[in-house]
């Protein structure tokens, strides 16, 4: 009988991906396109049907790649989670979000891994994608796995390798974003580090335990978070010393080493950076550590959409216009330009925000004609007409989408608060404020 390391390196592997969203659904695919049958597992069957029928929902994975692994039956999507038993490697790549309390909830992971307990068998590996707090692979993971009468590192294989996904850049891909893996056994880490190796065009990096990995990722988006909660703070400074906060960040960077550019804006989006300080948080407050800069900077990043909401109040009132009962045009929802997420989007926050105030708030965006939240629907308009923009007592562009055309938007707007700096290149600035 052949090893899984044989089978990895001559490609008769089958691999499973759990989770067929953002993460799963391209990292199912390029497994597919490496060449190793892939089966795509997943609660929705929504997103198993468009699958098999080759119909592509996410915007990070090409239309014609999927349908052409879907036709040739190196990908298939399944309800049926008994058919892990086909697979010798499993991905785990399930959301982990916070729940009312801000805590991490990782009711997915567990869920899925309580779905492949009864279908595990020997010589197999998971790895754990989803991001989450340091010590989530060893001491919850793998005690549900070996719930199985497997035993980890002699049995079966388990790692930790988090997710890279960057929506929207143009650059990086999940084919070729370089990659962090850490086992639990050193075996374990080289395994699945021969697996990455074989399916990606980038270099895997191996650490030694799993908690290094997991805690990698947290750096990763920490890192982000404080920076981008300076500039926002910063911003708001600038604001009242009549600085252009653009400006200071366009000089700055101008210097080759020792600065890298971070932007304000109306707050943090996705599902990663505005949620993983809070998972690090949460574990610290386990060892009595309090993580005093990253809360910081997390309380001025989650302050960011009332912010905006105050300063468009503040121009209306500019105009004798109360915000109460003043037409506020909201130009992008989606988190960041160019894609159709719109998950922890600060763009609706700051909708929110606007209709406590009274508002009438309608929105555009060339990629989310719709979102829900909390139960609710919000549509957007269909297109942005000469009527909907003149209408409007205020324009916000909260997502720098390119598909805009921002000059026909400063000639036919009474005013603009632009929170993304969006319109830079546009010559007549009377009517543009900035954040």
């Amino acid at each position: 009988m052949k090893s899984l390391k044989e089978k990895i390196l001559n490609k008769t592997a089958v691999l499973g991906v759990i989770g067929l969203g953002y993460v799963g659904l391209p990292l199912a695919v390029e497994k597919a396109k490496a060449g190793y049958s892939t089966i795509g597992f997943d609660v929705q069957r929504d997103k198993v049907e468009k699958v098999n029928a080759g119909i592509n929902y996410i915007g990070d994975v090409v239309n014609e790649d999927l349908e052409k692994i879907v036709k040739s039956g190196m990908l298939r999507a399944t309800l049926d989670f008994s058919q892990v038993v086909k697979a010798d490697a499993v991905c785990i790549a399930v959301p982990t979000p916070l729940d009312q309390y801000q805590q991490p909830d990782v009711s997915y992971i567990k869920a899925s891994a309580e779905s492949i307990v009864p279908y595990m068998h020997k010589d197999m590996l998971i790895v754990l994608e989803s991001t989450t707090y340091p010590g989530t692979t060893e001491e919850l993971l793998k005690p549900i796995l070996e719930k199985s009468g497997l035993k980890c590192g002699i049995d079966f294989y388990l790692a930790f390798s988090p997710e890279r996904v960057d929506p929207g850049n143009l650059i990086y891909k999940t084919k070729n974003t370089p990659k962090v893996v850490g086992g639990v056994t050193k075996e374990c880490t080289e395994i699945a580090a021969i697996m990455y190796e074989n399916i990606l065009e980038a270099p895997v990096h191996k650490v030694s335990n799993p908690a290094i990995a997991e805690m990698e990722k947290i750096l990763e988006n920490t890192y982000r978070n404080i920076n981008i909660g300076l500039v926002n703070e910063l911003a708001i400074l600038c604001n009242k010393m009549n600085i252009n906060i653009w400006e200071v960040i366009d000089a700055a960077k101008s210097k080759p080493y020792g600065f890298q550019a971070f932007y304000p804006g109306p707050g943090l989006g996705g599902h990663c950076i505005p949620l993983d300080p809070y998972y690090l948080s949460w574990k610290a407050r386990e060892y009595g550590f309090h993580t005093s800069m990253i809360e910081s900077s997390m309380m001025i990043n989650d302050r960011m959409p009332e912010y905006c909401a105050e300063r468009s109040t503040k121009i209306l009132n500019r105009f004798k216009k109360s915000v109460n009962g003043s037409k506020v045009l909201i130009l992008g929802v989606a988190y960041k330009q160019d894609i159709e997420d719109f998950r922890e989007s600060p763009a609706i926050e700051v909708i929110n925000e606007l209709e406590k105030l009274g508002a009438i708030v309608d929105y555009y965006d060339p990629y989310i004609f719709e979102y829900k939240e909390h139960g609710k629907v919000k549509t957007g308009l269909n297109e942005l007409s000469v009527e909907v923009l003149m209408n409007a007592d205020l324009v916000i562009v909260t997502t720098a989408h390119t598909k805009v055309d921002y000059s026909f938007v400063q000639q036919n707007s009474k005013f603009i608060f632009d929170t993304k700096n969006a319109m830079k290149n546009i010559k007549n600035r009377d009517n543009i404020e900035l954040l």
